[in-house]
């Protein structure tokens, strides 16, 4: 999500979890507050993983999201009664019906048995330590698809599409749309989109990151990209990476690069110095990372601004010669680049090294940084990928199934690659044209009123320490479920219509949504959802997985959460067809 809003702080009792806060002066932190829609009576992390002999269907109803009411297939019916053997011999009055409860029959009907949450949390740490930037991000994603049959469409190109067919295209490296067009189709007929963004708060290179040593310290000009070099970047192992571009044989190629030990760090000011020590802090004089010594000014007569000279790495005017020259011969021996001015430019940033990881008691947390909005990206993936698979029930659909990543959103989305641009209309008003024998503008504008959008935003999951800063029954918790987060201020695009069909989509799967919505005096962030179904008119709903830390160099989520999204949104896709034929 965007921009950190103030937070209110108290001391909470255990008398009043949800009470006013009190009044003490507002401190800037890291805003954004979802929340949860029900209480469980089980653990839900313990539970998801207790196997019984025979699994019990459950059922939700959609009573008042703070409410919802589950309860088994056999609820209602009469306790059987234990019978009187008969007299007579038992293989005489053997029944011919089989003692089975009622509910057993539906094992007539034909189900896919879906992976439990558990199997995606491993895949989903694995790929967050993988891919610390927007473009590795992206790049491993494209592989994704394509492992799994997608194909690669390029914006320069014409697109020959297919019906059954699946394709993806990237824009700028940072931003990707995949979609599969079902066996089905016909021009006008909806889509099933899921939208989030894969961009996530971090620390770029200045365009010449290059700085005068100081006191024998060498360092790095950066600046920060949204909330980035709040408090939480002090004194962390920071590595580098990002897109190198590359002239290869007359042609400029980009190259993904990632140096992921620890070489940088900004380091804090001990307490005993005072004041100083205690901040505020200026991001540009007082937070520059450190990485690397040069001590040779130590016995020399020359100031040290003599003893600063410009590197020539590349030679006179190579772009390398204004980068720091220690930096361009790591990356150049990380691609095996010979010649350093073959590299015309980069884009790089600084992510924290730390791995991620479960943790907690019985491993009921993700501990990781950057999972806003990986998360969220990811597990639309994952829902798209398992939906359009070959065991997939729905390859028949007449609709599109489509997931949008958009990069920049933590700062407004502004630029091409970002949800206000238009690369989600052009997409889908180029699958439209390839199919279309008649006005491509009407049958777009009814693809955009037969669709509907899930913006796929992670939320705040309750902290216990501030419970006086959530709503009470708006306060999602970790391992239960993706929350749908309403906004009366047109924040984010809920609203009872767009409740009640995410709702019945996620009941097919037996998903649980939780419920979040801010504060009267406190006021929400923003997603992508209101600015695509603003230019689209695309009905729309704000639902995402909820997560502790937001904005932190380093944050929590539950370690159920990734796969629970994943069912959630692919129950989405799956079901949204049937599902929307209810509201016409």
């Amino acid at each position: 999500m965007t921009k950190n809003q103030p937070s209110l702080r108290k001391t909470v009792s255990t008398a009043d979890l949800y009470s006013d806060p009190s009044p003490l002066p507002r401190h800037a932190s890291l805003s954004r507050t979802y929340t949860t829609v029900q209480r469980p009576r089980l653990n839900p992390f313990i539970h998801a993983r207790t196997t019984t002999q025979q699994p019990m269907v459950r059922h939700s109803i959609a009573a008042p999201f703070d409410n919802l009411i589950d309860f088994d297939d056999n609820f209602g019916s009469p306790p059987q009664k234990s019978q009187t053997p008969p007299p007579v011999p038992p293989k005489v009055k053997i029944p011919t019906i089989p003692e089975i409860p009622a509910f057993a029959q539906r094992s007539e009907e034909p189900k896919r048995e879906r992976d439990g949450p558990e199997k995606y949390t491993k895949p989903f740490t694995d790929f967050m330590t993988a891919n610390p930037t927007v473009f590795h991000a992206v790049d491993a994603v494209a592989e994704d698809l394509e492992k799994n049959g997608y194909k690669k469409l390029t914006e320069r190109d014409s697109w020959d599409l297919e019906r059954g067919g699946k394709y993806y295209v990237a824009r700028n490296g940072s931003s990707l749309i995949a979609f599969a067009i079902g066996e089905g189709y016909a021009p006008g007929n909806g889509a099933a989109i899921i939208a989030g963004h894969i961009d996530a708060l971090t620390a770029k290179l200045k365009p010449i990151p290059k700085l005068r040593t100081k006191a024998g310290f060498v360092q790095l000009g950066v600046a920060p990209y949204a909330g980035a070099l709040n408090s939480t970047w002090w004194d962390r192992d920071l590595g580098i990476g990002g897109r190198v571009l590359v002239k290869e044989g007359g042609k400029i190629v980009t190259k993904l690069v990632k140096l992921d030990w620890p070489i940088a760090r900004i380091p804090t000011l001990a307490p005993h110095f005072g004041a100083p020590a205690a901040g505020p802090f200026n991001k540009e004089t007082q937070m520059v990372p450190i990485i690397g010594l040069d001590n040779s000014d130590i016995g020399s007569a020359s100031s040290e601004d003599d003893n600063w000279k410009p590197s020539i790495l590349g030679g006179e005017g190579a772009f390398t010669a204004t980068q720091p020259e220690r930096l361009v011969k790591a990356i150049s021996r990380e691609l095996s680049i010979s010649d350093y001015s073959s590299i015309v430019n980069w884009e790089l940033e600084l992510f924290d090294i730390q791995p991620a990881t479960v943790g907690g008691l019985d491993k009921e947390f993700i501990f990781a940084g950057r999972i806003d909005d990986k998360l969220c990206s990811w597990a639309a993936i994952q829902a798209l990928l398992n939906s359009t698979s070959a065991s997939s029930t729905a390859s028949s659909s007449g609709q599109i199934k489509l997931v949008a990543l958009f990069d920049d959103e933590e700062v407004g989305s502004l630029l091409r690659q970002g949800a206000r641009g238009n690369f989600l209309p052009t997409v889908i008003e180029r699958i439209v044209d390839s199919f279309a024998s008649k006005s491509v503008s009407s049958l777009v504008s009814r693809t955009y009123a037969n669709s509907f959008l899930v913006s796929s935003d992670v939320c705040h999951a309750v902290n216990p320490n501030f419970l006086g800063s959530y709503l009470e029954n708006h306060a999602p918790r970790l391992n239960v479920g993706p929350a749908v987060s309403a906004d009366s201020n047109a924040h984010m695009t809920t609203d009872a219509v767009s409740t009640a069909i995410l709702t019945r989509c996620a009941e097919r799967s037996g998903s649980k949504l939780q419920i979040f919505q801010i504060r009267n005096d406190s006021r929400s962030g923003g997603t992508v959802g209101p600015m695509l179904s603003a230019h689209t008119g695309i009905r729309a709903i704000d639902c995402g997985i909820p997560q502790l830390s937001m904005h932190s160099i380093r944050a929590t989520t539950g370690s159920l959460d990734p796969g629970l999204g994943v069912i959630a949104f692919q129950s989405f896709l799956e079901h949204f067809e049937s599902v929307d034929a209810e509201f016409k």
